[in-house]
């Protein structure tokens, strides 16, 4: 397989994103390895629909700003190794949450000479350079997960993710009806411009206060001995919102500790907060469907590079989110989470 990219005409450009959607609906939950992918089949229309391709072997990197320990990324991954072993990839998987490190993995990956790279763009300006230098050595690059405002600008193919700003105007519109007056915003890292948005996002719907606290996310007992403090201090506090599910975990524990009323809504999921939710001890959580944004991204470079396909056309997003789930339809979203994928 080439290294080259395909040129960006307007034709192509011009592809509607029902290709992610195509893409969607062909899952299939397939095993792998960690770190690749490799069931082959018939190359025939039907054997691909079915979710097979014995299309000539590609390596694709990942690389996140996922710090270690985030069981949400762990989701991610396996959306995008299942998409590997569709695919005939072989998956090149790494992360680093301090930005200068995570460009760092992007160069390791152009000089690998992959084929293809998905990468996320937390602090998108340390990664302006790099992935440049990626484009310029004619290896394609998509976003996700983080950088929707930025990869268009950056001259990524395609960007699959939520909108964190829509996001966190739909929770402050949701704490609305719960009837919180004074929400604590919890972010676990300071400049991420996901978390960011998704503070600002609550701020602007919710019509009661909303004040934010910063945190240190690699230190869980730090995260919430600074929470359990904070809701000491102020007893008017009657929410907590965290952007993550281990921090959702960690704030409800501090509300005990500090003898707040107050009660936990959260951005994303893993297996442990769907049981909180199940349980009372957590309101909501959104779902930005994680395992979809992996699984999209390694797929979709697959097919730009076999079939000159852009998801979204390269004008538009492909929106994995967001979603609420609660005690309403937890249950259907329990069967999926025991297995790690959402």
């Amino acid at each position: 397989m080439s290294h080259t990219a395909l040129p960006r005409s307007p034709r192509f450009r011009r592809i509607a994103p029902a290709v992610a959607v195509a893409a969607a609906a062909a899952l299939t939950l397939a095993g792998c390895s960690s770190s690749s992918g490799g069931k082959k089949a018939a190359e025939s229309g039907a054997a691909v629909s079915a979710g097979k391709a014995d299309t000539p072997r590609m390596t694709i990197a990942m690389v996140t700003h996922a710090p270690s320990g985030d069981t949400f990324w762990d989701t991610i991954r396996k959306g995008a190794e299942a998409a590997a072993a569709k695919d005939n990839v072989k998956l090149i998987y790494s992360n680093d949450e301090t930005a200068a490190d995570q460009a760092n993995l992007v160069q390791n990956a152009i000089d690998q000479k992959v084929e293809g790279i998905a990468v996320t763009l937390a602090k998108p300006d340390a990664m302006k350079a790099v992935v440049a230098k990626a484009e310029a050595a004619g290896i394609p690059v998509v976003g996700f997960n983080a950088g929707l405002s930025e990869w268009k600008k950056q001259g990524l193919l395609s960007f699959f993710g939520q909108d964190e700003s829509v996001s966190g105007q739909a929770l402050g519109t949701k704490l609305n009806d719960t009837g919180a007056k004074h929400a604590l915003c919890v972010v676990q890292a300071q400049g991420d411009i996901n978390l960011e948005q998704r503070c600002a996002g609550v701020k602007k719907t919710f019509s009661g206060k909303t004040e934010t606290l910063y945190v240190n996310g690699t230190d869980m007992p730090s995260v919430k001995s600074t929470i359990t403090a904070k809701l000491a201090q102020d007893k008017s506090i009657d929410e907590v919102v965290t952007l993550g599910a281990p921090f959702a975990l960690t704030a409800a524990q501090a509300t005990s500790e500090a003898g707040s009323k107050a009660k936990v809504a959260t951005f994303d999921l893993n297996k442990d907060l769907i049981a909180a939710i199940e349980k009372g001890s957590i309101q909501f959580a959104v779902d930005q469907q994680p395992y979809l944004q992996g699984y999209l991204a390694v797929d979709s470079l697959w097919l730009y590079k076999t079939n000159g396909n852009y998801s979204g056309g390269g004008e538009q997003p492909i929106l994995t989110g967001p979603a609420f789930v609660d005690k309403s339809n937890v249950d259907t979203v329990a069967q999926f989470a025991a297995k790690g994928t959402r």
